[in-house]
């Protein structure tokens, strides 16, 4: 299907973008690695007057580390992201996670604020910034601000960004010694959005859980945090039985949606199973760790 008539602005500075985003405000789109807005135009379930096409934008890719922190550039590529060793090394979770996103062709595309900007709640980025407490960086004409996770999905595919703002950079905390991660996720085949997903990250030391994390994938419109399910987990020692209670609290006041791919009923019990085994795979994972 061919796009609609759109007018389209190839800005080559950021200072630029974000005139043109003062001009256009909510008639606006911005054109990322286009894995996401090409397929809503082409569906017209999008229609901005203006495209703003913010590839040749490269100030707004990168990695480092700085402080306790990775700061990953929006227009980092998804691919570019996926083979970096300090993700690998610093952000473990997100590195697990990354090879699950589409195929090859969309990760070479694909940029991982375009990702966490169209807040697709089935999508895996927005769960593991969801579980670990990342910080979107966004920059307006009058000035910049700091958004924590938490507060930046709002419903689906909608985030806490102004119209005028431009998401410039994601920071993600560096995760610390004893740290086991886990991305487990149901779909139907390999590249599919996640019927179910879930990130697990336990940080262990001398053989019991200090930190727990945990956030779902594809059972709310916005990443849902398993806080009661957290809360039991912290301060013990990992067991079957532990992860068992661990998987009812975090799953008995969930409200899945239902689709052709699943029913909330169907949806609850592989949540459970997740956590199940999302648990254990990150214990694995943290003794590989050490």
């Amino acid at each position: 299907m061919k796009l609609p008539p759109v007018d389209y602005e190839a800005p080559k500075t950021v200072s630029e973008a974000l005139e043109l985003l003062t001009e256009h405000q909510d008639e606006a789109s911005m054109l990322a690695g286009g894995q996401s807005l090409i397929p809503l135009l082409a569906l017209r379930l999008a229609r901005p007057a203006v495209l703003i096409d913010i590839n040749g934008l490269s100030e707004l890719a990168g990695v480092s580390a700085d402080d306790g922190w990775v700061r990953i550039g929006a227009m980092t590529r998804e691919y570019v992201a996926e083979e970096s060793a300090l993700i690998a090394d610093a952000v473990p979770l997100l590195a697990a996670a990354l090879p699950l996103i589409g195929h090859e062709a969309i990760r070479s595309r694909g940029t991982v604020g375009g990702s966490l900007a169209h807040a697709d709640p089935a999508a895996e980025l927005p769960a593991v910034a969801r579980a670990l407490d990342a910080e979107f960086v966004v920059r307006s004409a009058s000035g910049e601000r700091v958004i924590p996770a938490a507060d930046w999905f709002e419903g689906y595919l909608t985030t806490s960004r102004r119209v005028d703002e431009l998401l410039v950079e994601v920071r993600v905390p560096a995760a610390g010694p004893g740290t086991g991660i886990s991305f487990q996720e149901v779909a139907r085949r390999h590249g599919d959005f996640a019927i179910v997903g879930l990130a697990v990250s336990l940080t262990i030391s001398g053989g019991v859980i200090g930190d727990a994390r945990l956030a779902f994938a594809g059972l709310s419109d916005v990443p849902v945090r398993a806080g009661d399910a957290e809360d039991l987990l912290a301060g013990e020692r990992p067991s079957a039985e532990l992860f068992e209670e661990a998987a009812r609290r975090a799953t008995e006041d969930l409200d899945p949606p239902a689709d052709l791919h699943g029913s909330p009923e169907y949806r609850k019990k592989v949540a459970t199973a997740l956590v199940r085994r999302g648990l254990r795979a990150a214990v694995d994972n943290a003794g590989e760790r050490q």
